[in-house]
């Protein structure tokens, strides 16, 4: 159990950087007008290949980060 709780923070703080370089990637397609609900003029695009996988490695991160969060409560 003192495994986990010395390498428990180590591999929240690698999984919480690997998160906001993940958003941080992401393109943003909604200017300040599609923000606040304007058409903007723009088109819905898909996410395809690079895209796609960095979106689902976003999600697939912050559900893990939050997992490790309640674990790291609990063990405490």
């Amino acid at each position: 159990m003192t495994v986990l709780t010395n390498i428990l923070p180590v591999i929240q703080i690698v999984l919480s950087v690997v998160l906001i370089a993940t958003i941080l990637l992401q393109r943003s397609n909604a200017g300040l007008g599609e923000a606040f609900g304007g058409s903007g003029g723009g088109l819905y695009s898909t996410r395809r290949g690079f895209e796609k996988f960095l979106f689902y490695l976003t999600i697939a991160c912050a559900i893990i980060f939050t997992i490790l969060s309640f674990l790291a409560i609990l063990i405490k």
